[in-house]
């Protein structure tokens, strides 16, 4: 269970770094993409940070590829937005429950117009 810290830290990366990417990063790759979740280790060291993006999975290696291409960009934009005394190592993980949950949504959907029809 992530301490009161790691939540409010992991919390405002995600912020930060979707900033950063809307407004500072001018990489098409990383067009219409969101950062979904953020979760940092017990000593803030290392960051795992998921995203989506509208285009869906199949932007996923695209997307990815962007953002380790703008890892060092990010990591620098956090030291100077946040206050805290290392910066953690960024890496980033595409997030499958966007797509898991509209595939579900999509099931059920079907499961209910069969038993209606």
């Amino acid at each position: 269970m992530p301490t009161h810290r790691q939540q409010r830290v992991a919390e405002q990366i995600k912020i930060e770094i979707g900033q950063l990417i809307e407004h500072q990063v001018n990489d098409p790759r990383l067009n219409l993409v969101s950062v979904t979740d953020v979760t940092i280790s017990a000593d803030l060291r290392e960051a795992n940070v998921f995203v989506s993006a509208l285009a869906g999975e199949a932007a996923s290696t695209d997307v990815l590829a962007g953002l380790e291409h703008a890892r060092g960009f990010l990591k620098r934009g956090l030291a100077q937005r946040m206050q805290l005394r290392v910066v953690p190592n960024l890496h980033f993980h595409w997030d499958k429950s966007l797509e898991t949950g509209d595939r579900i949504s999509r099931l059920i959907d079907q499961i209910e117009d069969h038993a209606e029809g």
